[in-house]
């Protein structure tokens, strides 16, 4: 602990503090943190104007981001009859019907992405309470409810990032690997950036995009000019 501790002291007093770097220049500080015997995971955290009270201001969606995140994601999916075979085709790791729903219910759950197509949701719709604070309910609004099960599930494997903002009206989310070149890093970034944007409520009022700030898993955080 005491050399963790050291180390993140020695690494806190290279970052700049509440100083807002460029994104090149933020991504760049943030791969000398790149200390760590393993690879570490790379986030970024954006600060919202908007209201989570408020169902119509809720930031909710995935991305695709152009390098991955670098580690390949586990699928569960909801599917039965030809959508299930074609959902093993695709490359699903888990495929079930009400056996998959009490095995989520009983604990078990291996996977990082849960789909559903639409005529699953009587199965899913109980596991709500279990799914959704794990942020992974399967949804219309992110994608994860569709038909077409293997475009969503290639989606997933090539990189697709879901998320959703916090009570606090913050998202976070894995844009990638330390060991991911500088270039690759940054424009993963600048799609999430570009893309979170995008998604402005037209509800929201004043601000929207309050602060960004990028951190690997073991490194102070870094922030970035809006």
């Amino acid at each position: 602990m005491a050399k963790r501790s050291k180390r993140l002291r020695a690494l806190t007093a290279k970052a700049p503090g509440k100083q807002a770097l460029p994104l090149s220049e933020a991504v760049g500080l943030l791969k000398t943190f790149n200390t760590t015997k393993f690879d570490q995971s790379v986030e970024i955290a954006m600060r919202l104007g908007i209201d989570p009270k408020q169902a119509d201001q809720i930031v909710r969606n995935s991305v695709v981001l152009p390098h991955g995140i670098g580690r390949t994601l586990r699928v569960a999916v909801f599917a039965k009859g030809d959508k299930a075979a074609e959902a093993k085709a695709a490359g699903a790791d888990i495929v079930g019907e009400k056996d998959l729903a009490d095995e989520i219910k009983a604990g078990k759950m291996d996977f990082d992405v849960c789909i559903a197509t639409p005529d699953m949701m009587g199965v899913v719709g109980p596991l709500g309470k279990i799914l959704g604070p794990r942020g992974m309910m399967p949804s219309p609004r992110a994608g994860t409810v569709t038909m077409d099960v293997t475009k969503v599930i290639q989606e997933y494997k090539a990189g697709k990032v879901e998320f959703r903002n916090d009570s606090g009206g913050n998202v976070h989310a894995i844009v990638g690997k330390l060991g991911f070149s500088q270039e690759q890093l940054v424009e993963n970034i600048q799609k999430f950036i570009d893309f979170i944007i995008s998604l402005k409520p037209a509800t929201a009022k004043g601000q929207y995009l309050k602060g960004i700030a990028i951190s690997a898993t073991m490194s102070p955080g870094v922030r970035v000019q809006l």
